[in-house]
């Protein structure tokens, strides 16, 4: 499938998504996110795909919504609009395999967004993170006001959604926005061993693995504990958890099938 706004490859069961509109700064605009759709689509129902980076290069992840198409846009013009930001970053959050966003240079407004409906999230030294909308007299459309609180807490989210201010890679480390932060000419790279040593699990149980996480933050903790068992319960119905544990016992390397 070729794609105007994006980049995508495959390669060892990794496949990697890569914003491709260097002159706006990846601005992310609705072609971009109906090309992430159909590029997220593809992925989730290709069995041979284990694991996926999402990425904008080296000199930035994506600088926010394109402007231009929502300066002249009224309340019922918002309102009633097809929202295909909002299906795409649910497509990428639900995927049932692990998904890395690789961040260097800017990652704000919608590109932070994208960012956090992502797996794990590592940053270049470069990278600066931040939710600016507020200075447009708007708030974050995209999940920001929900993700973000979520993922370090609501004093941290609303001091970076009511300053509409950038943190630095560091800061962002510092506060659980991204998990790791390498030299940015390392950035891909590290990203592409993370998604390798992921793609090298069991698909069956990382899927159970990412479910019984993202649907028991929805849960109080015993409806999550009740959930987690069922998972667990059903991984003993699969080739991968009789392989695994043979493996172990066998003191050599699985060979998972992902079935």
């Amino acid at each position: 499938m070729n794609f105007e706004t994006l980049l995508l490859s495959i390669e060892d069961g990794v496949a990697t998504i890569t914003l491709n509109r260097p002159e706006v700064l990846n601005a992310l605009n609705q072609h971009v996110y109906l090309e992430l759709i159909q590029a997220a689509e593809q992925l989730a129902n290709d069995d041979e795909v284990r694991a996926v980076i999402i990425t904008g290069g080296e000199k930035v992840f994506a600088a926010g919504a394109d402007i231009r198409d929502m300066a002249m846009a009224g309340a019922l013009d918002i309102a009633l609009a097809d929202r295909p930001s909002a299906k795409a970053l649910e497509i990428i959050e639900n995927m049932p395999k692990p998904v890395i966003a690789a961040i260097a240079g800017y990652a704000l407004g919608g590109g932070c967004e994208l960012s956090l409906v992502c797996d794990v999230r590592l940053a270049g030294e470069n990278a600066k993170l931040g939710l600016p909308e507020i200075t447009l007299g708007i708030l974050p459309g995209a999940g920001g006001t929900q993700r973000l609180p979520r993922l370090i807490g609501a004093g941290k989210a609303k001091e970076m959604i009511f300053s509409g201010d950038f943190i630095d890679a560091q800061e962002a480390l510092r506060v659980g926005l991204v998990n790791k932060v390498v030299p940015t000419e390392q950035l891909l790279a590290e990203a592409q061993r993370l998604a390798k040593r992921f793609a090298a699990r069991g698909a069956v149980a990382l899927r159970m693995a990412k479910s019984a996480i993202d649907e028991g933050l929805r849960m109080d903790l015993q409806a999550g504990l009740q959930y987690e068992h069922q998972c667990f319960s059903l991984l003993f119905a699969t080739q991968d958890q009789k392989e695994g544990m043979e493996a172990f016992l066998q003191k050599r390397r699985p060979n998972f099938q992902g079935k």
